[in-house]
């Protein structure tokens, strides 16, 4: 029965390998998790401080989180994200909301939305899309610097109408080629500044106003 010793032996050996292996892998995360979650909160903090610079407020934007569940009015997000308060000493400053426009010429345009408290934008960044290299991928602030026309805008600036594309009547430049993707996102900034509006005391209402 030499056969199934070996059989019993080359299985001991397999199962030790996999054993190894599997400890293998367990170790390698340990050892990468804690890098990568440096990174990605380091390059999370980053956006945000493009939107609301260090001079503008003395808290920990990445720290200071509240929840926005899926499929919220107007910010159009498909899943539970986060939303981030900007404080001066005990106010609120400003909030930066997640807005989705799901009208993308090639899919959804994930962005954040920074709102002061008296309804003006601070700034847009667009965090993930798949646009057309070339042509709608100039939402992204890397590509070019459309998305800070966004800057000091409010409900009141433009009127409810210009938030459009020229062309059909906005105040926004449309991309040569590309029409559908500048719309999308002029039409998702404008959703989460009315979604701020709405929900002012909420966003804005700090423990002293509550009191």
């Amino acid at each position: 029965m030499k056969w199934l010793a070996s059989i019993g032996l080359s299985g001991t050996v397999l199962a030790l390998f996999a054993a190894i292996t599997s400890v293998a892998i367990g170790w390698t995360y340990l050892g990468t998790k804690a890098q990568i979650d440096f990174q990605v909160r380091h390059a999370e903090a980053r956006q945000l401080l493009e939107i609301f610079p260090p001079d503008t407020h003395d808290n920990e934007i990445v720290d200071d989180v509240f929840e926005v569940a899926a499929e919220t009015a107007l910010l159009g997000i498909r899943e539970r994200r986060q939303g981030y308060r900007v404080r001066q000493g005990d106010t609120v400053v400003g909030v930066i909301l997640p807005a989705t426009a799901r009208d993308g010429y090639s899919g959804d345009i994930r962005a954040l939305v920074g709102v002061r408290r008296d309804g003006s934008i601070a700034g847009v960044r667009v965090v993930a899309h798949r646009e057309t290299p070339g042509l709608g991928d100039k939402v992204d602030l890397r590509k070019s610097d459309w998305v800070l026309d966004f800057n000091e805008r409010s409900l009141a600036n433009p009127a409810l109408n210009g938030w459009n594309v020229e062309k059909e009547g906005g105040v926004f430049d449309q991309f040569t080629g590309a029409t559908v993707t500048p719309r999308a996102v002029i039409l998702a900034t404008r959703r989460a500044l009315e979604y701020a509006t709405l929900n002012a005391k909420t966003l804005f209402e700090t423990e002293a106003d509550s009191a």
